[in-house]
């Protein structure tokens, strides 16, 4: 392009050749002292008048520093393509930050109407992950040193470590196009420095949850810093509003854990989010129904023990639950897979539901539930009464003034199909115990004729025999015996002490 300048050919001058023409100028000395509107002036103009006014095409401009680094360098085109970058970010909103024309392979063209915003938007920050990471790194300190906004260098760096760092992005898209870049970094002690650089350069304000979810996992993965791990959640856990189910799925990568998931790390994140002593109720209502659904996916995990499920759902303030359904279906599940747990471990779990803030579908479920400890089941009862009590007092009638007025109907009508439901569940129970009474008596009536046959034979020289001795055991008529009010008496008595 030199030779064909020097004897006058026309040129176009392109983005990626105006920055080494400028050096080669430079190192051959084509200056207007030899000839008027000689190489140097060209390339100039050019960077000044169609690079340095365009985001897009400085970035393109400053990789092609990197092939002229030490000549870009000693003529500051490097320096100046990043201040482009930085000022023309800073001067304009977030909001329409990426609506930047592009060049479509020509000297310069641009076409907005192929495009869209949101095509625009990646594209912007596509464009600077195609620099080595050294380059990079100026650009984001030179951001970060400017006025220029928190969420552009945050969105920078995320999209550089996606495009960089396998695993960061669960789609298959992300790892596939970082692979045919040529400057993917391959050997894991280079991405876990990739990404601990990155962490560190993140600003302290949180913008985007669901990447820094994608970091955190790499983070694990790669086995990174202590530093850079309590970072990212941190960060993270002030802003655990903002995450979804399957951001806090995360899998368990150490074999130390026997869990499918990193039960850990979930009551770490919450912990940081209550540190936060700007927490709103909003916020915590939000979290509280995250958390439940994060026990009723851990629940159906045999490995998970009883005192991490009990920790991880007492570790939530009372007014982060508005109603406890959640955290009972995910208490259901959880009985249903460990079906061998002991009745205290049952009884402590259940201890964190309230059986107040369970809806009337939710009451009805629980009076029902047989894998429920019997003291969870009676406190459901009795709570249903209360509620159905004071329902009935509150609504019935109101004397005001003298005057009786029928007030509330449709509460009132509610309270009678609570009632009607509440009286069927004791009908079941008497029912149940009616049949449970029948195969005792049964049983008594078998055990006596063994007992009779067995005398009979000790007649003839066998010597007394029982089936209770035999097996040494005894059996009382008092047990299957609803009628004796005296062994009943003393039963509830027992219970309700």
């Amino acid at each position: 392009m030199v030779i064909k300048i020097s004897y006058g050919f026309k040129v176009d001058i392109s983005v990626s050749t105006a920055v080494p023409l400028r050096c080669a100028a430079e190192y051959l000395e084509m200056t207007e002292e030899y000839s008027p509107e000689n190489l140097i002036s060209k390339t100039e103009k050019f960077l000044s008048e169609f690079v340095f006014t365009n985001v897009q095409e400085s970035i393109k401009a400053l990789k092609a520093c990197e092939s002229v680094s030490s000549l870009a360098e000693s003529l500051c085109i490097t320096e100046q393509c990043i201040d482009s970058i930085v000022f023309q970010a800073s001067s304009t909103d977030p909001s329409s930050f990426y609506g930047w024309p592009i060049n479509n392979g020509g000297i310069f063209t641009v076409d907005r109407k192929k495009q869209s915003k949101d095509s625009k938007t990646e594209l912007w920050f596509e464009d600077l992950t195609e620099l080595s990471f050294p380059i990079f790194r100026r650009v984001i300190l030179s951001m970060k040193s400017s006025v220029l906004s928190p969420e552009i260098v945050e969105r920078s760096l995320l999209t550089y470590a996606k495009k960089h760092i396998p695993g960061i992005s669960r789609s298959s898209s992300a790892s596939s196009s970082s692979s045919s870049s040529s400057t993917t970094i391959a050997s894991e002690n280079q991405q876990r420095e990739l990404l601990e650089t990155i962490t560190s350069d993140l600003p302290l304000t949180a913008t985007t949850t669901r990447s820094l979810f994608g970091l955190l996992r790499a983070a694990i993965i790669l086995n990174a810093s202590e530093n850079c791990r309590k970072f990212l959640e941190k960060k993270i856990g002030s802003n655990l509003e903002k995450a979804t189910l399957d951001d806090l799925l995360i899998p368990s990568y150490s074999y130390l854990n026997e869990t499918l998931y990193d039960i850990d790390l979930v009551e770490r994140l919450l912990r940081r989010f209550l540190e936060n002593v700007a927490v709103s109720s909003s916020s915590l209502t939000v979290v509280g129904r995250l958390i439940d659904g994060v026990l009723g996916e851990i629940a159906s995990d045999a490995n998970l023990k009883p005192e991490q499920f009990y920790n991880l759902a007492v570790l939530l303030p009372v007014q982060a639950r508005v109603y406890d359904d959640g955290l009972y279906r995910a208490v259901d599940i959880y009985f249903k897979t460990h079906s061998w747990i002991l009745e205290e471990e049952k009884e402590k779990i259940c201890s964190v539901m309230d059986c107040r803030k369970l809806t009337v579908e939710g009451c009805t479920h629980a009076a029902q539930n047989e894998r429920l400890p019997l003291r969870a089941v009676v406190q459901v009862l009795f709570l249903e009464q209360l509620q159905l009590r004071q329902v009935i007092t509150g609504t019935l009638l109101t004397e005001e003034d003298g005057d009786k007025t029928v007030v509330d109907l449709g509460r009132w009508k509610e309270a009678v199909k609570e009632n009607q439901v509440l009286r069927l569940d004791m009908d079941t129970m008497r029912t149940r115990v009616n049949q449970l009474e029948k195969e005792c008596l049964y049983l008594k009536k078998v055990i006596a004729k063994i007992d009779k046959e067995s005398l009979l034979k000790a007649k003839h020289g066998a010597g007394k025999w029982s089936i209770g001795k035999k097996f040494g055991c005894k059996f009382s008529a008092q047990v299957c015996d609803s009628q004796e009010a005296t062994m009943v008496d003393r039963r509830s008595r027992r219970f309700l002490s």
